[in-house]
Order: structure tokens, then C-alpha cells, then sequence
């Protein structure tokens, strides 16, 4: 079993930025982590390794810096990481990603053997669309699987995943022939602390860089800024909300909830009746 998990570093959302004259994200100055989501998907990768012995390849599109968190996979006991790097791949957006990751996914099977799952994160923290990982699913012909919450089982003799799907009304219980591509949730499990052997490899650990060159079919007209039609005309700072609060003293949890229910009552009718 060999298993794909997409991640990407992105700006620490606690210190993001726009540039106001390019709408783009400021990356200069802050903090990059891996995207929280998409180490669910490594964990979950790395539970099933555990479990069966399959092989876990971590790829990522980013700046040289990214190796940093590929680094932290490795930690996690990932086996291989690759990271796909080049200033053309620069000011990419969902489609033009999507692309290139399928591309890489591809190459990952022709150099490691073939790829019988791919974990993404649901999304991520900086472009927030939730559309590379079933993009990536849609240009490698693989079945997807979006919002899952939980890996029933992944039968390596019969090749069918089952998983369970999260969806506003319910939960969904799913089958399907791999390959496949799972985007995946924070329900889905809690990522593991980096052991001290997974931290001394990773420093002597150096990810593999592909660029342009290393993808001799490459569409230049599909990356990079010209391989991406997405327009973001306009970005803003939402105006922070002015809330106030109120101590409710009382001389017992009845009293207090009385007047809490009494409080709520009158804020309703007045409400209905327009008084405020």
C-alpha cells in the first residue's frame, strides 16, 4: 500500500496579511505552519502504516522554506517527502495547483511505485476553497471522498475504502475502489507528537525538489499566474464587533436562571414587537 498525503505550509492564520494592491496574502515576516488540516491526513496515513506497513510519500507545492514542514512529517515517520518548488509555480490558484499536485502525484508513482490513496486536508487556512483536493482527484481520475470524519476500513486484497462522510443532515456512510483521494477533517483523529528518533532523522533528512525541468510534459499555460483565472477583485478587514457582557449575580443557580430566562423573554418580545 502506498499512500500520497498533500500538505502546504501557510501563513500562521493568527498573522495574516494582504498586500492591498495585488490581493494577495503577505507571506513576508510570518510564521508558516503546517496547514492544521492536512495533518490529520498525514496522521491518518501514518496510523494505517502502523497498522499494515504501507508506505507514506508527504508532497507539497510551496517556496524553498517548505521544507521545514516537510521536515515535520518526517518527524511524525513519514518515509519520503518531496517538495515541488520553482519560481514559475509562483501566485498559482486552486486550478493551477490542482494541476501541478496531480502532476506530482503522478511522478511520485512512476519514481516510488504505484499510489493507492491520497489524503488532503478538507482545506486550508489561507485560501479557505476546500477545491485543490477534489481537483486533483478530477485530473487523476480517481474516486473522492470529501468531508470525511472517519476511515472505516481500507481492505488492500478486495481494494475498497470505506469511510464515513460528514454532511449538514447526517453522516454518510461510503464505499469505493481504489484509487482514490480523501479530503479529510479534524474529527477524523488527533495528530501525533514527533518521536525523538522521528526528530533526529528529520534533521538529517533532506526532501526532494522537483521544478519545471523535472516534468518534461509540464503546460506551462496551466501554472503560475498565467494558469490561473481566478480574479480576486476586492479584499477587506471585517470591522470588529462591539459585544457587551453582563455579570448576572444571584442568591442561588435558580435565581440566576430565572432571571436569565425572565432577561431572554422580554429581549424576544421586544424583538417581535419592533420595539428594538
Amino acid at each position: 500500500m502506498h499512500i500520497v498525503v498533500c500538505i502546504k505550509q501557510v501563513p500562521d492564520s493568527r498573522e495574516i496579511r494582504i498586500d492591498p494592491n495585488t490581493n494577495t496574502l503577505i507571506r513576508q515576516g510570518v510564521p508558516a505552519i503546517v496547514n492544521y488540516y492536512d495533518l490529520h491526513g498525514v496522521e491518518e496515513a501514518l496510523r494505517f502504516k502502523d497498522s499494515h506497513g504501507a508506505r507514506v510519500t508527504i508532497i507539497s507545492m510551496g517556496p524553498p522554506s517548505a521544507e521545514k514542514s516537510l521536515r515535520q512529517c518526517i518527524a511524525m515517520g513519514a518515509d519520503e517527502a518531496v517538495l515541488v518548488s520553482d519560481r514559475a509555480f509562483a501566485g498559482a490558484d486552486t486550478l493551477a495547483t490542482s494541476y501541478v499536485i496531480a502532476l506530482t502525484v503522478q511522478k511520485v508513482a512512476q519514481v516510488y511505485g504505484p499510489v493507492d490513496l491520497v489524503f488532503c486536508g478538507k482545506q486550508t487556512l489561507d485560501g479557505d476553497t476546500g477545491q485543490v483536493g477534489p481537483g486533483v482527484a478530477c485530473r487523476l481520475d480517481y474516486d473522492q471522498l470529501t468531508y470525511v470524519e472517519k476511515v472505516i476500513d481500507i481492505d488492500e486484497i478486495n481494494r475498497v475504502v470505506t469511510v464515513h462522510r460528514h454532511l449538514e443532515d447526517g453522516v454518510e456512510v461510503v464505499e469505493t475502489r481504489l484509487p482514490a483521494l480523501i479530503t479529510v477533517l479534524t474529527e477524523l483523529n488527533k495528530p501525533r507528537r514527533a518521536s525523538l528518533p522521528g526528530v533526529l532523522r528529520a534533521a538529517r533528512y533532506q526532501p526532494i525538489v522537483w521544478s519545471t525541468s523535472d516534468f518534461p510534459d509540464l503546460d506551462r499555460s496551466k501554472i503560475g499566474l498565467k494558469g490561473s483565472p481566478t480574479i480576486v477583485s476586492k479584499t477587506w478587514v471585517p470591522e470588529p464587533r462591539q459585544i457587551s457582557t453582563e455579570m448576572i449575580d444571584g442568591v442561588s443557580p435558580e435565581a440566576i436562571a430565572a432571571d436569565i430566562a425572565k432577561r431572554l423573554w422580554q429581549s424576544e418580545t421586544a424583538t417581535r414587537l419592533g420595539w428594538s
